[in-house]
């Protein structure tokens, strides 16, 4: 039986501030068990120690009713792939860590990653700009597994961690922003120059190590070190704030030069969803970023936010073969993913109509 459901997580519903721009905000803390290795380090014997106190802590809150907790060792690979395709956890935890297991709310908002690098890490994910949000609810789950656990803190460095770009605050936030005018216009090199300038890092759509693509990608602070909470938080919401205002400006140019062609290109963009018969991964995360842009600059109708954050999703292969219940070939999810991308469709317009 699949330890794994296909659900909306809450940040595909989407909504929420900017969210022409803004796909979801997230914000995650690492924090470690005083007496224990980090999980990296430890063996098998000793994370499973550190996983037991850390469930003997949240059984007892009422804080954690209606979690789902989901061991990695007993998980098929695709159920883990799904995971880390809806940015529930890392590939660290689904494929290299020992004793790992996620906490998860149900609506996905919470997620809690256990003895991944570090021996916790809770992050909450929700809809369009809204870090405060996110860093309000990541705080109280922070605080509510520190009045069970004894974290290691030192008072002049702050929380330890495995990694050294985590020590400090253990704060890592990050926002998903879809850029098509800046990359269309060629200005997105000048951007991410800008943005590693004043402490920020860009990655693409599943984090460290993966590239850009369907104009998606995920702005977050460097370091933790030497930056309270706030500031962090302060300063991501202020630099994201002038990266959407610059997107929102290149798309007008757009519209203004190229309406027709834009136009053209979200209907063929649906065009190609509903009728292709064949269509690999790649493909379909550029069509709905070119079929998202129409409908943002309401050259389309028909479609929404929600619509295209589950498509974005259900396209990946975790999540396909996770539908489809098996495993699947390469050539069988590019003949399955278009199935379900009609499903979703069909789906769409009847729950609209």
């Amino acid at each position: 039986m699949s330890q794994v459901e296909y659900n909306m997580s809450r940040w595909m519903e989407g909504g929420g501030p900017d969210s022409d721009v803004v796909v979801s905000s997230r914000v995650r803390a690492a924090r470690n068990i005083e007496g224990h290795p980090f999980s990296c380090l430890a063996s098998e014997q000793e994370n499973s120690e550190a996983l037991e106190k850390i469930r003997a802590g949240t059984i007892k809150k009422e804080e954690f009713n209606g979690f789902k907790y989901l061991p990695m060792q007993e998980m098929s690979g695709f159920e883990k792939q799904a995971l880390v395709e809806k940015h529930l956890i890392s590939p660290f935890l689904a494929y290299e860590s020992n004793y790992g297991a996620l906490m998860m709310g149900r609506d996905e908002a919470i997620s809690i990653m256990i003895n991944e690098e570090d021996h916790l890490r809770i992050q909450t994910i929700l809809p369009g700009l809204r870090l405060e949000d996110a860093w309000r609810e990541t705080g109280r789950y922070d605080d509510v597994l520190e009045s069970e656990l004894d974290y290691v803190f030192d008072e002049n460095y702050g929380y330890l961690t495995a990694c050294p770009t985590n020590v400090g605050t253990g704060l890592r936030a990050s926002v998903m922003l879809h850029l098509p005018a800046l990359i269309m216009t060629r200005q997105i090199n000048r951007i991410l120059g800008a943005l590693s300038q004043v402490g920020l890092t860009v990655r693409g759509l599943y984090g460290e190590g993966t590239e850009i693509i369907g104009n998606l990608v995920q702005v977050s602070n460097q370091v933790t070190l030497g930056q309270s909470e706030e500031e962090i938080i302060g300063n991501l919401d202020s630099v994201v704030d002038q990266v959407i205002e610059q997107e929102q400006n290149a798309r007008q140019v757009l519209l203004d030069k190229k309406r027709a062609d834009l136009s053209d290109k979200a209907w063929r963009a649906l065009g190609t969803l509903e009728y292709a018969q064949v269509i690999s991964s790649q493909e379909a995360i550029q069509l709905i970023s070119d079929l998202r842009l129409g409908y943002d600059l309401g050259l389309i109708n028909g479609v929404n936010h929600k619509l295209l954050n589950e498509l974005l999703v259900l396209i990946r292969p975790g999540c396909l073969q996770l539908l489809a219940g098996r495993e699947l070939e390469h050539n069988e999810r590019n003949l399955e993913r278009p199935v379900y991308i009609k499903k979703t469709l069909k789906r769409s317009r009847e729950q609209n109509n």
